[in-house]
This record gives C-alpha cells, sequence and structure tokens, in this order.
C-alpha cells in the first residue's frame, strides 16, 4: 500500500479589521474546577501511552446504520472492519478528529476510534490504538458537540453546556467537570484555551468569548444574526450567520472578529448553514439550496457560488483541488472552483440514486489530503476515490452493515 505522508502548512497571518481584545487565562484552584488549561503544544512529543506512533496518516471510518444499529470501524490503512456496540435510531454521527458521536433520542454514543494526530504546526504525529466504546453522554440527539486538546463541550438542544475533560474520554470514561452558566444559541467551540458561543441578550444574539470557567472575558462588538454552523480552521474559527460569516482568530493574547459577508442577498433556503472541509484547509463548502454550492475561501476571505446539478453532498480538500459534489443522478461530479465548470464525474456510485432516511441523513463525502469517501447504504460499500486522478475510483470496500452514517477519523 502506499504510504501518504502530510506535511501541514503554517497559517499565514492575515489583516483582522474588528474587535480586539486581550484576555487572560484563569487557572484552576482546586482539585474540582477540571483539566488545567494547555495547549496542543504541552501534548507529550512522540510517545503516548497505549498507542503507536506511525509515518502516516491512520485513517480510518466510522459507520453505522440507524435501523439496525449496527456499526463498524472501517481500518482505511489495513483494510480491516471492527465490530462495535450497536446504537440504533441515530439520526446523526459527528466527530472531533478521534472520537465519533452517535447522536439518538436516548443520548450520544460516544465511540473511540483509535485514530487520530497531534498538530505540533510545523509536524504531525500520527497515532493509532484500539477501537473502543467510551459511553452515553445524557443529551437528546439534539445536541452539538466540539472539542478541543483538552476540553470536549456538549450543548443540548435547550442550549445548556456541560464541558468534559478529553483525558479521561482518551482513558475511556466520560466524565463531566463542569457545567456553564446560562445557554447558547448553537454549538459552543473550544478555541485558543477559551470557549466561543452566541447568548441571547434580550432578544438579540451576541457573540462572547468565555474562559474555561465559563465567565465572560469579551463580547467582539460585531454582529450576526441567525448563527448556524461552525468549522475550526487554520487561520480561526468561521460561524455562520445569515449574511454570511465571523472569522475569530487570536493572536498574542487577543481576539479578534471579522465578518465576510457573502455580498448579496441569499433567501433563508439557500444561506451555508452546515460547513464541511478537509481537517485543516481554509476552503469550506455548504449547500447553496437544491442545485448549487457555496465555497468559502477564508484566507482569501470570498464566497464563490458554483452552480451544479441537484446536490446530496459537497466537499473540497482545498488548495487547489476541485469541488467534490455527490447528485442526485448517484455520481460524484468535480468541478473548477474558480471557472465553475464540471472537469470530471464518476459513474453511478448509489445503489438505486439518492438515499434519504426519514430524518434527512444522507450519503457523504469525506474528504483528506489524497482521497475522498463516499459512502452508498443501498449497496453496503464505501468508494474511496481519487480526486487528483479526474475521480478515479482507487477502491471499494464491500461491507456488512449498511452505512447510513459515516465520518472520517485520523486526520
Amino acid at each position: 500500500m502506499t504510504v501518504r505522508r502530510i506535511v501541514t502548512p503554517w497559517a499565514s497571518a492575515a489583516l483582522v479589521l474588528t474587535a480586539l481584545f486581550s484576555a487572560g487565562c484563569a487557572g484552576d484552584k482546586d482539585n474540582d474546577a477540571g483539566p488545567a488549561a494547555r495547549s496542543p503544544s504541552a501534548t507529550p512529543h512522540g510517545y503516548v501511552e497505549g498507542a503507536q506512533e506511525a509515518a502516516e496518516q491512520q485513517s480510518r471510518l466510522l459507520l453505522n446504520d440507524p435501523d439496525s444499529g449496527n456499526s463498524r470501524v472501517l481500518d482505511l490503512i489495513t483494510g480491516k472492519v471492527h465490530k462495535t456496540a450497536q446504537v440504533k435510531g441515530a439520526v446523526r454521527l459527528g466527530t472531533d478528529g478521534r472520537f465519533g458521536y452517535l447522536h439518538a433520542s436516548g443520548g450520544t454514543h460516544v465511540l473511540d476510534s483509535g485514530a487520530w494526530m497531534v498538530d505540533h504546526g510545523d509536524h504531525v504525529h500520527y497515532y493509532s490504538a484500539a477501537v473502543r466504546d467510551v459511553g452515553e453522554l445524557p443529551v437528546d440527539s439534539r445536541a452539538q458537540v466540539r472539542s478541543d486538546a483538552v476540553v470536549t463541550a456538549v450543548t443540548d438542544g435547550g442550549g445548556r453546556t456541560v464541558l468534559y475533560d478529553r483525558s479521561k474520554l482518551e482513558k475511556g470514561r466520560s466524565e463531566s467537570f463542569r457545567t456553564l452558566p446560562g445557554t447558547y444559541t448553537g454549538a459552543v467551540v473550544p478555541y485558543e484555551e477559551h470557549l466561543l458561543a452566541f447568548a441571547d441578550e434580550g432578544g438579540t444574539t451576541e457573540l462572547v468569548v468565555l474562559d474555561r470557567e465559563g465567565e465572560r472575558v469579551a463580547s467582539p462588538d460585531v454582529e450576526c444574526e441567525e448563527p448556524r454552523g461552525d468549522a475550526v480552521t487554520r487561520r480561526g474559527v468561521i460561524l455562520g450567520c445569515a449574511g454570511g460569516a465571523l472569522l475569530v482568530r487570536a493572536r498574542g493574547g487577543a481576539f479578534t472578529a471579522e465578518e465576510i459577508p457573502n455580498g448579496r442577498d441569499v433567501p433563508a433556503k439557500e444561506r451555508a448553514t452546515a460547513f464541511r472541509h478537509r481537517p485543516g484547509s481554509d476552503t469550506l463548502t455548504a449547500p447553496a439550496g437544491d442545485d448549487a454550492v457555496w465555497v468559502l475561501d477564508v484566507a482569501e476571505r470570498t464566497w464563490t457560488r458554483v452552480e451544479t446539478g441537484p446536490v446530496v453532498a459537497a466537499n473540497t480538500a482545498g488548495e487547489g483541488s476541485p469541488l467534490l459534489v455527490l447528485e442526485n443522478d448517484g455520481s460524484l461530479h468535480g468541478y473548477d472552483i474558480a471557472t465553475g465548470k464540471q472537469t470530471a464525474r464518476t459513474k453511478p456510485l448509489l445503489t438505486g440514486g439518492k438515499r434519504a432516511g426519514a430524518d434527512g441523513s444522507a450519503p457523504v463525502i469525506e474528504v483528506d489530503r489524497s482521497r475522498a469517501y463516499v459512502n452508498d447504504p443501498d449497496g453496503k460499500k464505501v468508494f474511496e476515490i481519487d480526486y487528483n486522478d479526474g475521480l478515479r475510483i482507487a477502491r471499494s470496500f464491500d461491507l456488512d452493515v449498511e452505512p447510513v452514517l459515516m465520518v472520517e477519523t485520523g486526520r
């Protein structure tokens, strides 16, 4: 098998126009206060107990069939499939790069995929370990989970947020250590030893920055109507708004917030509300209604609308790679982002065309630095696509379950 090495680029500095403020990081005062704040650079260099370090990305796919509850982990290096605990009725499957979060009405099941990376900026470490079921988080199916190297923030459907010690999750224990005061709109996003959130202030939604104690340290003076959707990039955190997006960054102990307007009146059904991208990339995608895709270039602060066929899923690796769009003809299409022209197309990958469940679940496109993955639930397959070679089908994996839900870890 060809070894795929990843070289992580430096994030370049960019001009920020608004909302500059300084914020200190509060230390913990007692043993019950939770994990001490630490940055990814404090992660032990090299050796990790219970894991094997590798020279290549240790990618794995987490798969689930909500009807049967069958879950699998597909190791993309070895091709082996691991069985995991049954989780019936899942409506969503999310990931933070290592853990999978299966959201069902009775709770959110946490699965340790056993594959992750540690990014030191100028180099990356890749690790693999055994697949492990961690357990249940006591939240409903509307819960949103966001993580960094230290904490995992779990926000339920009512806006209540509980913080979990990520180091405990890594040891197979789901132990919360703090409930944040108040409620918040959308996901609470851990970022640079702080938490980004939208608070409802007298009928208006306000962006706030919290320390890990849940205390507000700043409120950037920016507007974001109807916040929905978020993504962490090399250049900062993108937060979706009705008029475009906000880019929030931290530099030298100060945070900044910058508006990236989409420059046009966008109907509600065509606005970007859920971003997809390759982890580490600064190019984001989101459906723009039924027949187009938004591409947000964070580095250039630009939105591009690419007209496509009817969209089932979209993604891109960024950095000059094609926009990948799974359309309702069952084929994967490649588009040049700059020109909007279609550049390639596969044979139909989806058995019976689009597969959508009662909850609206549909196949997805997962992307890493050299391959893309498309799940075909009815055909019980996953396709590996070389998007740098005219969308060539590099491999296909036959499964014993219907992979309705899918995410990639280890990136």
